[in-house]
């Protein structure tokens, strides 16, 4: 195994052009010495260099499995839960990422009081979860909100890896123009969840109400915001991509 890297190899691995590498090189922003009028990259010092990208506190599974099925091999999930709670907090909604099961991967941001309820029964959490799943399944490309089990409305984002769609961006607790709901639907939730009814009524009452600009506001940033976490897990497929290639070239 040699110790020093070509240009032509550290090509392969960033996938930039020769000039970009060169200018890296000159701008001591990559492990690099001049031998007569060549640039050689020191093998050690460039996988150490490429370790020292990948996101902060990610796992040594993460780094070695970046095609896992699993979500959390792709998504920084401490990282993105920031990004979430904070649009959850501008927009006044619920915002939770989960796989195309309608499973969550991040913890659901700025929490409806109904959907708490919801959470702490199987069935209506279960319900949820194909709830979510059908979601996935809507044809429309742009988010459009619908009705939920528990009477209020909710829409999705899709999150795509390449072409492929991996993840959805659900936004939910928001209320209908007909909300909140009679004495009669209070009773029949409180059943359904197995709560009081004055536990229900007071947490459709804290339902997220927002006007007709503001929900359109909403449906605008959905998938404005899938967009972002979609770019971020792009961005650390391609870092991965790069790891295992220097990982293959140390075997060589």
């Amino acid at each position: 195994m040699t110790e020093f890297l070509t240009t032509r190899q550290l090509q392969e691995i960033l996938h930039v052009d020769r000039t970009t590498i060169y200018r890296m090189a000159d701008d001591g922003r990559i492990p690099a010495v001049k031998v007569g009028n060549q640039w050689r990259f020191p093998r050690r010092s460039i996988e150490g260099w490429l370790k020292s990208q990948s996101p902060v506190g990610a796992t040594v599974s993460e780094r070695t499995a970046p095609n896992s099925s699993d979500l959390r091999h792709l998504i920084p999930v401490e990282c993105v839960q920031r990004i979430q709670d904070i649009f959850a907090d501008l927009l006044g909604v619920m915002l939770v990422i989960t796989d195309l099961q309608g499973e969550p991967v991040t913890a659901p941001s700025h929490v409806c009081p109904l959907f708490a309820l919801a959470e702490r029964s199987p069935a209506a959490r279960h319900r949820c979860r194909q709830e979510w799943a059908a979601l996935a399944q809507m044809p429309d490309l742009q988010p459009s909100f619908s009705h939920s089990h528990l009477g209020l409305l909710h829409a999705r984002g899709l999150i795509r890896v390449g072409s492929e769609l991996k993840a959805m961006l659900v936004v939910g607790g928001v209320a209908p123009p007909e909300w909140p709901p009679g004495a009669t639907e209070i009773a029949r939730l409180a059943e359904y969840l197995d709560a009081s009814e004055a536990d229900v009524q007071r947490a459709a009452a804290a339902a997220f109400v927002l006007s007709e600009p503001q929900k359109q506001q909403v449906l605008s940033y959905v998938q404005r915001i899938a967009d972002v976490i979609a770019h971020i897990m792009n961005e650390r497929n391609v870092l991965f991509s790069k790891l295992r290639t220097i990982a293959e070239l140390t075997q060589i």
